[in-house]
C-alpha cells in the first residue's frame, strides 16, 4: 500500500472551520476556576464520500480539570469543569456510564515525568450519566494513588482503574459504587484494555517495561510479559489474538501474541508513541505519537495488522495523544495535547475531515454512539 501523509504548513484558522488537513486551532484555555465554555460553534464539512461521523466524543482535559463534550453531527461542544484533573475518560461497555479518572484539581501537574502529580489525596473515579451528561457526577469513588486509565467489563457492572502511584488496579462495583478488590501489577501501571471476551485485562507498566495480565474473575495477576522500554498503553485486535503495546522510549510498538503471551514482533513508529487503538475489523491499529512539549510530534501511525507494517500516517495537532474509533471503524478521533484540539480522521476517505477545540491539555478520548 502507498503511505499517505496528510500534511501542510501550520495555518491558524477560526475553530468554526472544518477542513481536510491539519488545522492549528486557537487553544481553548479555561480561566481560573474552570468556568463553563458552552456551545462553541464548530462547523463541520462533508468528507470526500459525503459523510460525517455521528454520535458524540468526550475528551479528558487534564490541564483544564474538565471534560469537553462534542456533538459531532452538529459540530458543537461544551466544556464542563469536574473538580478533578482527568487523565482518561471512557464510556462503559453498556453505554450507561461515562467514567473519568484523575487526581483532585491542582494536584496533577505532570511533575513526575509521566503526566501525574504528587498530591497526597487519593485519586477519584467520577461516574456520570452518559445519556444526559451535564458535568454533574452520579458518584465520586476514591481509588488509588495517581489513577491513569479506566475501562469497564462488558456488562458495565465493574470498572477497572490503574493506580500508577501504588502499582495496582482498583476493581470498582458500579452498582454499589465502591472498590471491591485491589490487584497488584508491575511498576507504574498506566494504560489498560479488556480482552474482547472480557476474561482478561492487559495493563501497561511504564516503569518496569512489562504488561500485566489480570484474570477478571479471580482478580489476580496471572502473567507478566516483558515488552520493552516504557510501555504506556495497549490495544487489542477485535479477534483477541494480538495486543499492540506502545513503547514510548523506543519509538516502536511491541506486538504480543495472546496465545503464547510472548512478543511476536515490533513495529517502528514515530516519536514517543502513547495511545493505540484498533479498528473493529482487526485490520488496522492506530498509534498516536506525542513527542515532547519542547519538540512535539503530531503524527498518527496506521499499522496493517496482517503485515505489521505502517501503511499510512496522518498529521494532526501538536502532541498527538489519545485515540478512539467509532463502531463503524471508519472514523478515528485523536486528541492533541499541546494544541488543545481533537482531529477527526476519515479512514475510508484518507482525510482529516474536521478539527474541534477542547479544554486545556486533552489526554484521553471516548466515542459515544448517541
Amino acid at each position: 500500500m502507498i503511505t499517505l501523509i496528510q500534511k501542510g504548513a501550520p495555518v491558524r484558522r477560526p475553530v468554526t472551520e472544518a477542513v481536510s488537513h491539519r488545522v492549528a486551532t486557537t487553544p481553548l484555555r479555561p480561566a481560573l476556576g474552570w468556568l463553563l465554555a458552552a456551545s462553541l460553534a464548530l462547523g463541520s464539512s462533508a468528507t470526500l464520500a459525503g459523510q460525517m461521523p455521528q454520535g458524540q466524543v468526550v475528551t479528558a482535559d487534564e490541564s483544564g480539570a474538565s471534560l469537553t463534550h462534542i456533538h459531532l453531527a452538529e459540530g458543537t461542544s461544551t466544556t464542563h469543569a469536574i473538580a478533578i484533573a482527568p487523565h482518561n475518560v471512557q464510556v462503559s461497555a453498556d453505554g450507561r456510564y461515562l467514567l473519568a479518572v484523575g487526581e483532585p484539581a491542582g494536584h496533577a501537574h505532570g511533575d513526575d515525568g509521566h503526566g501525574h502529580g504528587h498530591g497526597d489525596e487519593p485519586g477519584k473515579l467520577k461516574v456520570f450519566d452518559a445519556g444526559h451528561f451535564d458535568g454533574t457526577p452520579l458518584a465520586v469513588i476514591p481509588v488509588g494513588s495517581h489513577p491513569a486509565h479506566v475501562v469497564s467489563d462488558p456488562a458495565g457492572q465493574f470498572a477497572f482503574v490503574t493506580n500508577a502511584g501504588d502499582a495496582s488496579v482498583s476493581v470498582v462495583d458500579l452498582e454499589s459504587r465502591e472498590v471491591v478488590a485491589t490487584v497488584g501489577t508491575g511498576d507504574y501501571p498506566h494504560g489498560l484494555r479488556l480482552s474482547p471476551d472480557g476474561s482478561e485485562l492487559y495493563v501497561a507498566n511504564v516503569a518496569d517495561g512489562s504488561v500485566s495480565v489480570i484474570d477478571t474473575k479471580t482478580h489476580e495477576e496471572v502473567a507478566r510479559i516483558a515488552v520493552g522500554e516504557a510501555p504506556v498503553q495497549v490495544g487489542f485486535t477485535a479477534d483477541g489474538k494480538q495486543v499492540y503495546v506502545s513503547l514510548r522510549d523506543e519509538n516502536r510498538i511491541a506486538v504480543i501474541d495472546t496465545a503464547s503471551r510472548e512478543v511476536a514482533a515490533t513495529v517502528e513508529v514515530n516519536r514517543l508513541p502513547i495511545q493505540v487503538y484498533g479498528t473493529p475489523d482487526s485490520k488496522l491499529m492506530l498509534v498516536a505519537n506525542e513527542g515532547t512539549s519542547d519538540d512535539p510530534d503530531n503524527r498518527v501511525s496506521v499499522i496493517d495488522t496482517s503485515t505489521r507494517q505502517v501503511v499510512a500516517t496522518y498529521e494532526v495537532g501538536a502532541g498527538a495523544h489519545g485515540i478512539s474509533i467509532d463502531d463503524s471503524g471508519r472514523f478515528a478521533f485523536v486528541t492533541s495535547l499541546f494544541d488543545d484540539s481533537l482531529s477527526v480522521i476519515d479512514l475510508q476517505a484518507g482525510e482529516i475531515v474536521a478539527t474541534h477545540a477542547t479544554g486545556h491539555g486533552p489526554n484521553g478520548v471516548t466515542w459515544l454512539a448517541n
